[in-house]
Order: structure tokens, then C-alpha cells, then sequence
């Protein structure tokens, strides 16, 4: 029986960057499928259900942040953003509308695979994700974490979290009262160091993502703390059942 091939979902408006990265994922045993345009990448999506999606920002009809948008409100699919912007707040944009990664281009198609490869098999083992391992359910007073079943609670409320918020919390919760750095979290949680990727923002705007769907008051939270000089901690638990 023919294993199942991993589907990918490249969407690009430059035609020579679809055939490369066509020809390049479908070499290392991807299954590719492609969109030149935003419309066309919500259609191809609903049609064909891809394990990732790496989305282009500047597109005709409909943009990669919109795209990014309406994919959030019925998909966790892992998504990488590939962006010309110069204005770092301009790229990480993306990242707040619920984007996984971005690159900038001109960017490595080498680079790129290994940001794939490092998502997908972060995706495939959600009980043992890099390196975290399962925990079980975790009370912190109103919030329930089950890390089990990748699920989360707040009262009665089941919180949506995207495979990488809940992998960054999952981190966090695992070594509660443990400060990390920026580039530990990315090297932990995305798998790659600050080396290659030297601009850790991704990491900021991730933890801000999770901090407005889990504290009461985003603004001064008392969950996922800032280690001043450091980076990020979850404060300290007891309460966790098997």
C-alpha cells in the first residue's frame, strides 16, 4: 500500500517561484498542490485539504493576510508566510493574524524545506512535541490544559490554539517557573536557532497571541509571565493529573 504523502499548498503569484518550489517539494516526497492568487488559494484549499500552506503576502484579488484570516476561522493549518516587506512590523503582520513562520524573500528554498520538514513533524507527534512530552491535565485556576488530547479550556469555554501556540505553551507549561530565552523557545518550539533566524519577534508575537486568548487581563498577565532580561516563563504549578 502506497504511504500517505504529506500535502503542501504553495501560493504564489510569481509563476517561476510556484515551479521551483513545485519541483523542489515534490523531489523530497511532498504531494504539491498550487495557487496563484488569494481566491484561488481559499477554493484550492477547501478542495484539496493540505497538511501546510506557505502563502505569499502580496497577491492580486485577495492578499496573504486575508488569506491567513479566513483560514483561521476553520482551519489550524500550519501556515508559512513569504514576505518581500522590508518593515518588520509589516512581517510579522501575518504572525498576528495566526501565521506560523514567515521568511523573507528572497529567501532559500533549502531553508524553507527544513522550516517545512521541522512544522510537519511537529504536527505528526502531538503527543511528544519537540522533545515536550505528555503531561496529562493541568488545572491553573480557571484554565484546563490537557495535554493529552491538545485541548484547552477556559471555564467551559474550549480555547482554539494553533499547533505552534500550543506547542510554545506546552513548553512552557512543562518547565513552569523556568525562564527561557527568545532563541531557546525558537530553537525548541520551531526548531531552527536565532543564528539562522535572527529576528526572534515570532517568538513575541506568538506568546502576545497567547496571552489574549488565555489571560483575563492580556495586558498584565499572570500565566505566561515576561523574565525580565530573559524571556518568557509560565508561572509555577502543582496541579497536574495522569
Amino acid at each position: 500500500m502506497e504511504s500517505h504523502k504529506e500535502k503542501i499548498l504553495v501560493v504564489d503569484d510569481e509563476a517561476s517561484i510556484r515551479r521551483i518550489l513545485e519541483t523542489r517539494l515534490s523531489m523530497i516526497g511532498y504531494d504539491v498542490v498550487t495557487a496563484s492568487d488569494g481566491e484561488e488559494a481559499l477554493k484550492t484549499f477547501r478542495l484539496s485539504l493540505p497538511d501546510l500552506v506557505v502563502l505569499d503576502v502580496m497577491m492580486p484579488k485577495l492578499d496573504g493576510y486575508g488569506v491567513c484570516q479566513e483560514l483561521r476561522k476553520e482551519s489550524d493549518v500550519p501556515i508559512i508566510m513569504l514576505t518581500a516587506l522590508a518593515d518588520v512590523a509589516d512581517r510579522i503582520a501575518g504572525l498576528e493574524l495566526g501565521a506560523d513562520d514567515y521568511m523573507v524573500k528572497p529567501f532559500s528554498p533549502k531553508e524553507l524545506e527544513s522550516r517545512i520538514r521541522s512544522v510537519l513533524r511537529r504536527r505528526s507527534n502531538r503527543t511528544s512535541t519537540a522533545g515536550v512530552t505528555s503531561l496529562g491535565v493541568i488545572q491553573v485556576g480557571n484554565l484546563k490544559i490537557d495535554t493529552n488530547k491538545r485541548q484547552i479550556y477556559k471555564g467551559d469555554e474550549r480555547i482554539r490554539l494553533t499547533g505552534v501556540e500550543f506547542s510554545l505553551l506546552e513548553l512552557l507549561v512543562k518547565y513552569s517557573g523556568k525562564s527561557f530565552s527568545r532563541g531557546e523557545i525558537l530553537q525548541q518550539v520551531w526548531g531552527y536557532t536565532a543564528e539562522q533566524h535572527a529576528d526572534t519577534r515570532v517568538v513575541d508575537v506568538h506568546i502576545s497571541r497567547l496571552r489574549g486568548k488565555l489571560e483575563d487581563d492580556p495586558d498584565n498577565p499572570e500565566l505566561i509571565l515576561t523574565a525580565r532580561g530573559t524571556g518568557y516563563l509560565f508561572q509555577r504549578i502543582t496541579e497536574i493529573e495522569h
